[in-house]
Protein backbone atom coordinates (compact mmCIF):
# COMPACT_ATOMS: atom_id res chain seq x y z
CA UNK A 1 0.00 0.00 0.00
CA UNK A 2 1.26 3.53 -0.82
CA UNK A 3 1.73 5.57 1.89
CA UNK A 4 2.99 9.52 2.46
CA UNK A 5 6.69 9.85 2.93
CA UNK A 6 7.13 10.59 7.15
CA UNK A 7 10.43 9.75 7.46
CA UNK A 8 14.01 9.09 6.61
CA UNK A 9 13.94 5.17 6.42
CA UNK A 10 10.71 5.32 4.87
CA UNK A 11 12.28 7.73 2.37
CA UNK A 12 15.44 5.19 1.41
CA UNK A 13 12.91 2.43 1.28
CA UNK A 14 10.92 4.20 -1.03
CA UNK A 15 13.91 4.66 -2.77
CA UNK A 16 14.91 1.08 -3.39
CA UNK A 17 11.62 0.28 -4.35
CA UNK A 18 11.59 3.28 -7.54
CA UNK A 19 15.26 1.61 -8.22
CA UNK A 20 13.43 -1.97 -8.32
CA UNK A 21 10.85 -0.92 -10.85
CA UNK A 22 13.15 1.71 -13.00
CA UNK A 23 15.36 -2.10 -13.85
CA UNK A 24 12.05 -3.30 -15.12
CA UNK A 25 10.63 -2.88 -18.87
CA UNK A 26 7.84 -1.25 -17.70
CA UNK A 27 5.25 -0.34 -20.46
CA UNK A 28 2.73 2.58 -19.91
CA UNK A 29 -0.51 2.10 -17.90
CA UNK A 30 0.53 -1.09 -16.02
CA UNK A 31 -0.24 -1.74 -12.13
CA UNK A 32 3.92 -1.28 -11.62
CA UNK A 33 3.98 2.08 -14.33
CA UNK A 34 1.14 3.93 -12.11
CA UNK A 35 3.58 2.80 -8.64
CA UNK A 36 6.84 4.20 -10.08
CA UNK A 37 4.84 7.38 -11.30
CA UNK A 38 3.21 7.77 -7.36
CA UNK A 39 6.19 6.74 -5.80
CA UNK A 40 8.42 9.28 -7.51
CA UNK A 41 5.62 12.13 -6.65
CA UNK A 42 6.21 11.06 -3.11
CA UNK A 43 10.17 11.19 -2.95
CA UNK A 44 9.67 14.90 -4.85
CA UNK A 45 7.05 15.94 -2.02
CA UNK A 46 9.42 14.45 0.63
CA UNK A 47 12.61 15.88 -1.04
CA UNK A 48 10.98 19.23 -1.25
CA UNK A 49 10.08 19.34 2.16
CA UNK A 50 13.15 18.16 3.50
CA UNK A 51 16.08 18.77 1.10
CA UNK A 52 14.64 22.24 -0.09
CA UNK A 53 17.07 23.89 -3.33
CA UNK A 54 17.58 27.14 -3.12
CA UNK A 55 16.77 29.26 -6.04
CA UNK A 56 20.32 30.68 -7.25
CA UNK A 57 20.67 34.58 -6.92
CA UNK A 58 20.45 36.69 -9.97
CA UNK A 59 23.58 37.08 -10.74
CA UNK A 60 24.27 33.16 -11.14
CA UNK A 61 21.22 32.56 -12.97
CA UNK A 62 22.13 35.01 -15.79
CA UNK A 63 26.05 33.60 -15.81
CA UNK A 64 24.81 29.95 -15.74
CA UNK A 65 22.06 30.80 -18.80
CA UNK A 66 24.98 32.42 -20.77
CA UNK A 67 27.14 29.42 -20.37
CA UNK A 68 24.79 26.96 -21.43
CA UNK A 69 23.22 29.42 -24.36
CA UNK A 70 26.50 29.97 -25.55
CA UNK A 71 25.84 33.45 -25.30
CA UNK A 72 29.00 36.16 -25.08
CA UNK A 73 29.78 38.90 -22.93
CA UNK A 74 29.20 40.86 -25.48
CA UNK A 75 25.56 39.79 -26.05
CA UNK A 76 24.89 40.14 -22.87
CA UNK A 77 25.89 43.72 -23.08
CA UNK A 78 23.64 44.37 -26.08
CA UNK A 79 20.64 42.63 -23.95
CA UNK A 80 21.11 44.80 -20.56
CA UNK A 81 21.95 47.69 -23.00
CA UNK A 82 25.52 48.88 -22.86
CA UNK A 83 29.17 47.24 -22.04
CA UNK A 84 29.57 49.13 -18.90
CA UNK A 85 26.23 48.20 -17.73
CA UNK A 86 27.02 44.22 -18.45
CA UNK A 87 30.22 44.58 -16.22
CA UNK A 88 28.70 46.42 -13.38
CA UNK A 89 25.76 44.27 -13.20
CA UNK A 90 28.16 41.27 -13.20
CA UNK A 91 30.44 42.48 -10.63
CA UNK A 92 27.36 43.74 -8.05
CA UNK A 93 27.96 46.81 -8.44
CA UNK A 94 24.84 47.69 -10.10
CA UNK A 95 21.32 46.21 -9.76
CA UNK A 96 19.00 45.13 -12.30
CA UNK A 97 16.67 47.93 -14.06
CA UNK A 98 12.86 46.60 -14.62
CA UNK A 99 14.13 47.01 -18.45
CA UNK A 100 16.35 45.12 -17.86
CA UNK A 101 14.56 42.03 -16.42
CA UNK A 102 12.45 41.93 -18.89
CA UNK A 103 14.92 41.66 -21.61
CA UNK A 104 16.59 38.91 -19.19
CA UNK A 105 13.41 36.79 -18.99
CA UNK A 106 12.67 37.39 -23.05
CA UNK A 107 16.44 37.01 -24.06
CA UNK A 108 17.46 34.26 -21.89
CA UNK A 109 14.62 32.30 -20.41
CA UNK A 110 15.31 33.44 -16.63
CA UNK A 111 12.00 33.75 -14.13
CA UNK A 112 11.47 36.81 -13.43
CA UNK A 113 10.86 35.51 -9.92
CA UNK A 114 14.60 34.69 -10.17
CA UNK A 115 15.81 37.94 -11.52
CA UNK A 116 13.79 40.13 -8.80
CA UNK A 117 15.21 38.67 -5.99
CA UNK A 118 17.26 41.19 -3.85
CA UNK A 119 20.84 40.48 -3.87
Amino acid sequence: MLRLIKNNSQYEDTLARIYELMQLDLQADTEESDELEILSMLVKKYEDEHYPVPEPSPLEAIKYRMEQLNISDAELSTILGARSRKSEILSGKRKLSLAMIRALKERLNISADILIQIY
